[in-house]
């Protein structure tokens, strides 16, 4: 028979053994830096590369020419004097009465954008917040709570987004108008319409993040004394910031863009209506000032670019928190 060593003698055999052949139980840095080098060489293809710059290059030149058109002047891109954007890097004809004419025009038919901006803030900030604070209570509970039904419950939810938001538009008016006597062209019928449509959406991507935070965390809380408000406040909400910024830049994007919605909801009024109501109705009944849609186009992202690139840290670490463990 072959004697075992006892733990002692294990111990010190192990304590002589050279540096570089004793058993590691926790990687150092210096160990775990080769190995995400070859992970990331492994991932890294430079056809892929070029791929993806190819593909950059080519989204950008449609919106590289609407910048450069909203500079031309008016004779440039309508008339018979018109030609292609292309054509300004032998024409070097450019003009800035275009964003004038959009921002600080006043009259009751000037294109002015200003208070379509403030009409769209006004509908996309209360919209935005309400979707992130109902769509986290309800994630937490469906991936938290006990209760009887909840999977079929959070199933008919998800379901809810196979429903073509089309249908909804004439019935939801219907019963904000005929049944709940709400006024027609007010904001508070933006915000419920926007705020329903964006929910379920909103439930799914937070019920996917929360759900993936540790059970421990909670279990300890409960322990503690904790109760369900406690928890989503001083747990969920401050680990689950990545997830609340990624669905915050989508939301806001989403209705800060919609068109569709806003002309059915808004009535049609210029004290409600928002900036894409505008720039639908900006160029004239007849086309006649196209040439202001890419100076107004432009002027209409200013938000939007704000809040991506303001928010953009957070956007990337909620995209990569559902792939990551550990």
């Amino acid at each position: 028979m072959t004697a075992t060593p006892v733990p002692d003698e294990a111990s010190e055999a192990t304590r002589t053994l050279p540096r570089a052949e004793q058993p590691s139980i926790t990687g150092s840095p210096e160990d775990a830096a080769p190995i995400m080098r070859r992970v990331k060489q492994k991932l890294t293809s430079r056809w892929a590369t070029a791929a993806a710059l190819l593909i950059a290059v080519i989204w950008t030149v449609p919106t590289f020419g609407l910048f450069v058109s909203s500079f031309r002047p008016a004779a440039k891109q309508v008339g018979p004097r018109s030609d292609g954007w292309w054509n300004f890097f032998g024409d070097w004809q450019f003009t800035f009465q275009h964003y004038i004419d959009v921002t600080a025009s006043a009259g009751s038919q000037s294109p002015n954008l200003s208070q379509y901006f403030v009409n769209s803030l006004a509908i996309v900030i209360p919209v935005t917040l309400f979707i992130l604070v109902l769509a986290s209570m309800a994630a937490y509970i469906f991936a938290w709570g006990k209760f009887k039904g909840r999977d079929g419950l959070f199933i008919f939810v998800f379901a809810l987004q196979i429903i073509p938001l089309q249908m909804s538009l004439i019935p939801l008016l219907q019963l904000f108008t005929q049944v709940l006597q709400m006024p027609s062209g007010s904001y508070a019928q933006l915000w419920i319409a926007h705020t329903m449509f964006g929910l379920p959406l909103g439930i799914f991507l937070l019920h996917n993040f929360i759900s993936e935070i540790p059970g421990e965390m909670i279990e300890a809380a409960r322990v503690d004394g904790a109760g369900h408000t406690t928890i989503f406040w001083r747990i969920i909400l401050p680990l689950s910031v990545p997830a609340l910024a990624s669905l915050a830049i989508f939301q806001f994007l989403w209705v800060w863009n919609d068109l569709l919605v806003a002309l059915v909801f808004s009535g049609g009024t210029a004290d409600v209506a928002p900036i894409t109501q505008r720039l639908a109705e900006i160029s004239g009944t007849r086309g006649s000032r196209d040439y202001l849609n890419p100076a107004a186009a432009f002027v209409s992202i200013i938000v939007p670019l704000a809040v991506f690139f303001g928010l953009q840290r957070y956007f990337v670490r909620g995209l990569l928190a559902g792939g990551l463990k550990g």
